[in-house]
């Protein structure tokens, strides 16, 4: 009896297995690309994971998941772990090799040093890169803002000026956005804004790098210049790549209208400079009988546009998505050349690779994830059945057979495309664009048809002395922006929720990835994932309460999903993040004075707040202005929370929570849910990063 048992299980066993082989089999040209997927989730484990003990461990448990899977001899499956050992790995090292200074505490100082680049803001407003002659603390390069009216810094020039220094600021949220993180891996070591003019001590300089800054920046500002108002601020973004002139509406619109890729240099971008300039040559060289007939000219138009592709993506800046642009089209041209597929998964993939290896804080980009989600959705697409019959070249098929399958196929693409996008949209801004397929019908052909190539002849004509060209420019993005400004306007334009759990858009992701990467019948399972990834993020109840990290800024949700903040001023983007993270809009916040139940006064602020059944009282102190014991010292043992933005002495102890400076110096920003009596703090996200390391 025990031997059958025993030989059943042997049996099952053996079943499974073959089971696995066949469908590794059957699966065998699409595994290769779960090989940059692996590599991606290491390096999305090691940034969730906060402790280096915990990423030390998860290598270890890759690296033995890869040995037992190699001694089984499921191939793939080692191939998978290694990759995820590597992704960990990889990430450790840029993490190592990038190590430098960052600032402690602010500071005042007399700065002198090389302006490294530009990047114009909103409002005539810059924001300078700037490496100082003498190192405050050590850091080697600053981020500087310098207010309205001061004259347009060229980099390569040396500039002085008096400055507030402060350390690159945290994440506003828990679990949100974090600009430090950013600062760190740009190398930027300190944040701060001038406080007076800027002199210039010295001209530009040599130097390729500085030379190109030097050229975006010049660039930039004969763009804005000829082309005035938002039009010239977004169509400086299309050459450039630097977004920050652009209005903060006119970025909301575009990103509510699901337009914001467009912003971006990307794929559409790269596709409409290296198919337009290889077209011209090819036409333009065919007109040279001696050189036609001795050299394979569409071969060498196809590599002059790979040229000009590569051009524009240095003069952007190179930034990710048009690094990616660019690689995945000198792809498509070596695949052109040599008679291979143009475009396939396996293309992306590699681009992919190639972008994680050098740069792992990319993964957690939205410029990243969009970009990638959108093409892999694409290209899934086309490669299946449905996407090859819309795609099928037919002899003798009739105009209107044609054009409607056309049309078909262009709006099965914007549905895919916004379907692939719109949970990314979600997780970082807390908003997607509903209608976001139907503007992109009319705003991708009017980019590639009109406002593109019209750009593209103003900058040839503003070589050649015809700066009349510009206005056709500027009308033909103005247009875009108008389009941008009617689709954000529609009515339930926008889905407004609060902060996706990581989680949750895990599952999604990996469920999405699955229903893209596999050709056979178990793709369909993806679909369970992005279902359990949407049920997740729709579980999780947005915070009542969040706390900035310097304890100034307190956001509190009413019952009304409306967001009321204790400071009668508050910041813009501080605003905006804890709206994003509430799943409130930003537009209907309200001072904590005007709601009832809550007293305000220029010291501080009091509010009754009922939840679960039970009141709770909040307390926070609005200035630095000392409060009388006699006064403080009751006030606080009748709050349930007390928060404040600088240290509170001992006897101030409130019923359940004490959120001062001194405890916040050590979390970072807070979240707080009054029904569960949930505390979560940006330590549990961040750890002992070296951007933001753990203090004790």
């Amino acid at each position: 009896m025990v031997s059958r048992s025993k030989a059943e299980k042997q049996t099952a066993a053996q079943r499974f297995q073959d089971r696995w082989f066949a469908w590794a089999e059957a699966e065998r040209h699409h595994l290769p690309l779960w090989l940059p997927v692996a590599l991606a989730a290491g390096m999305a484990l090691w940034f969730a994971l906060p402790w280096a003990p915990w990423r030390q461990a998860a290598l270890l448990a890759a690296l033995a998941l890869a040995g037992g899977a190699a001694l089984a001899r499921w191939r793939p499956l080692a191939a998978v772990a290694l990759m995820l050992a590597l992704g960990l790995a990889a990430t450790d090292v840029r993490v190592a090799t990038n190590a430098h200074a960052v600032l402690a505490e602010r500071q005042f100082v007399w700065l002198s040093g090389l302006v490294e680049d530009n990047e114009p803001l909103p409002f005539g407003a810059q924001r300078l890169i700037l490496r100082p002659d003498e190192r405050p603390q050590g850091v080697e390069r600053l981020s500087l803002r310098l207010p309205p009216g001061q004259a347009l810094i060229v980099p390569g020039s040396r500039v002085a000026v008096r400055a507030l220094l402060s350390p690159p600021a945290g994440a506003a949220v828990p679990g949100g956005y974090d600009v430090g993180r950013r600062a760190w891996f740009d190398g930027i070591g300190a944040s701060g804004v001038a406080l007076g003019p800027v002199t210039v001590t010295a001209p530009a300089s040599a130097g390729p790098a500085l030379w190109l800054a030097g050229l975006r920046g010049a660039i930039q500002a004969r763009i804005m210049a000829a082309v005035p108002g938002e039009a010239g601020a977004v169509a400086a973004a299309f050459v450039t790549g630097q977004q920050g002139a652009i209005p903060p509406a006119t970025a909301q619109a575009m990103r509510d209208a699901g337009l914001a890729h467009l912003l971006s240099i990307s794929g559409l971008h790269i596709a409409v400079v290296v198919g337009g300039m290889a077209f011209l040559l090819r036409r333009g060289l065919a007109l040279w009988p001696w050189l036609a007939l001795r050299v394979p000219v569409p071969t060498l138009a196809l590599a002059g546009g790979a040229l000009a592709g590569l051009a524009y993506t240095l003069l952007a800046g190179a930034q990710v998505p048009t690094v990616r642009a660019v690689i995945v089209a000198g792809i498509v041209v070596i695949g052109m050349v040599l008679g291979r597929q143009a475009l396939s998964l396996r293309l992306v993939a590699a681009a992919a690779f190639a972008i994680l290896l050098v740069r792992p804080e990319a993964l957690l980009g939205a410029s990243f994830q969009m970009s990638f989600a959108a093409v892999i959705g694409i290209i899934a697409l086309y490669e299946s059945p449905a996407g090859r019959w819309l795609n099928a070249v037919r002899e003798d098929e009739a105009w209107w057979h044609w054009l409607a399958r056309h049309a078909v196929g262009l709006l099965a693409t914007g549905l895919v495309a916004e379907a692939a996008l719109a949970g990314i949209g979600l997780y970082h801004f807390g908003r997607s664009g509903l209608y976001g397929v139907l503007a992109n019908l009319l705003a991708i052909p009017w980019t590639s048809l009109v406002a593109m190539p019209a750009l593209m002849l103003a900058l040839a004509g503003e070589a050649l002395g015809l700066g009349w060209l510009w206005p056709l420019a500027g009308w033909a993005l103005q247009r875009l922006i108008d389009l941008a400004d009617i689709t954000a306007a529609m009515p339930g334009a926008v889905i407004i929720t609060s902060a996706v759990p990581g989680p949750a858009f895990a599952v999604g992701v990996a469920g999405g990835l699955w229903l893209a990467l596999w050709r056979s019948g178990a793709r369909w399972l993806g679909l369970a994932g992005v279902v359990a990834g949407v049920a997740l993020a729709l579980a999780s109840p947005p915070p009542d309460l969040l706390i900035s990290g310097d304890g100034r800024q307190l956001a509190l949700r009413l019952p009304d999903g409306r967001l009321a903040h204790a400071r009668a001023r508050m910041g813009d983007r501080m605003l905006d993040n804890m709206a994003e993270a509430m799943g409130s809009d930003a537009a209907d916040a309200l001072w904590l004075g005007q709601v009832a139940g809550a007293h305000c006064s220029d010291d501080a602020c009091i509010a009754d707040v009922q939840r679960g059944g039970r009141r709770w009282r909040l307390l926070a102190t609005n200035s630095r202005y000392l409060v009388p014991r006699a006064a403080m010292a009751p006030a606080c043992r009748a709050a349930d929370i007390v928060v404040s933005d600088r240290s509170l002495p001992s006897w101030c102890q409130p019923r359940w929570l004490k959120l001062d400076r001194t405890i916040l110096g050590h979390t970072g920003a807070v979240a707080v849910w009054l029904d569960q009596r949930r505390v979560a703090a940006a330590i549990d996200v961040t750890g002992d990063r070296p951007w933001r390391p753990f203090r004790r």
